[in-house]
């Protein structure tokens, strides 16, 4: 029998070598050729919400500009915990992202006792890609014209109005209890299993008012089904011109909205990270994709990931501190 050979250390050192590069190299090809395939987008919310059709507007031009299909997965439930648990759990290859809004990634991590993933390591954010202004809509039949008579009616009334939300904790239910703490009313909050569903019981009156994002309600505005009193952000917006904002209204310290942006699985390498980021700040800065959000109610809103992290802890602080004085929270 031949006795045993043991390779030379440096021949070691050099077949490590040689197994690092090729890792390397073949990882930085696949980066380089990256996206192969469609590439998925999880939308934690049912279809036809704000953070649903805001996707689908930039999701159309990455496809355009990445040359494969970006598919749109909607995933809602638990305020879109449901959404995010599948994203953390996803593979981080590059294939795979959700958009994240106020609710997601700045509420609930305070809003909910108990998470299935971990809000502070499991997500890189990517990118910004719109701001989502807020209207307070009313039912038609509720005699309020202005948000200054809707306030006179609820003090004159107290715990006799009601206002629909997407679900507890999420953001236009805080959005209706900055709104309250700022007019010192006392409304009585309904939340539904969805906006859509929301929305529908407003429309047919069983509830009087409703915070929802521009891009949700400016087609019933506009189609007479629904009446808009007040703007929550500081400007107007282009797609409801002629309704003020809730300052210009008087109301001060109501200011609310939510904003729409890419994340990915944590380990997703940070040159397709970086890739991502760049196109989606080109998607935005397209014409057609600023008038295509512009009429629904949004904002084209780019940035970079740093941006968008600092966004996101920035919100996280603010509704934190409401959610804790006001004593909510979620299962």
């Amino acid at each position: 029998m031949s006795p045993l050979r043991i390779p030379r250390p440096h021949v070691l050192i050099g077949i490590a070598v040689a197994m690092v590069t090729s890792v390397v190299s073949m990882t930085a090809q696949a980066e380089s050729t990256w996206p192969a395939r469609p590439v998925s987008i999880i939308v934690p919310f049912a279809p036809g919400g704000g953070t649903d059709i805001g996707t689908r507007i930039v999701a159309n031009k990455l496809a355009q500009l990445w040359g494969q299909s970006v598919v749109i997965e909607n995933r809602g439930g638990a305020g879109g915990n449901v959404g995010l648990e599948l994203a953390a759990r996803a593979k981080p290859d590059g294939y795979t992202f959700f958009t994240g809004n106020v609710g997601t990634q700045s509420i609930n991590p305070t809003l909910y006792r108990k998470l299935n993933y971990n809000p502070d390591t499991a997500f890189a954010p990517i990118g910004q890609f719109a701001e989502l202004p807020f209207v307070l809509v009313v039912t038609n039949s509720l005699p309020a014209k202005t948000a200054q008579e809707l306030v006179v009616l609820a003090k004159a009334k107290p715990d006799s109005l009601n206002y629909a939300s997407s679900g507890n904790g999420g953001s236009p239910h805080l959005s209706a209890e900055t709104f309250k703490i700022a007019t010192g009313t006392k409304i009585v909050h309904v939340p539904y299993k969805g906006g859509g569903a929301a929305m529908a019981d407003l429309i047919s009156g069983n509830v009087q008012m409703l915070f929802a994002s521009v891009l949700e309600t400016s087609g019933h505005v506009k189609a007479g089904k629904l009446r808009a009193l007040a703007i929550t952000t500081k400007y107007r917006v282009a797609a409801l011109p002629d309704v003020p904002t809730l300052e210009e209204s008087g109301i001060k310290g109501a200011e609310s909205g939510s904003w729409l942006g890419l994340l990915a699985p944590a380990g997703v390498p940070q040159t397709i990270i970086d890739k991502v980021s760049r196109d989606i700040q080109a998607v935005v800065a397209m014409p057609e994709v600023k008038d295509k959000l512009l009429a629904q109610g949004a904002i084209a809103k780019g940035g970079s990931p740093d941006d968008f992290r600092k966004l996101i802890a920035s919100d996280r602080e603010k509704y934190a501190r409401i959610i804790r004085e006001n004593g909510l929270s979620a299962n």
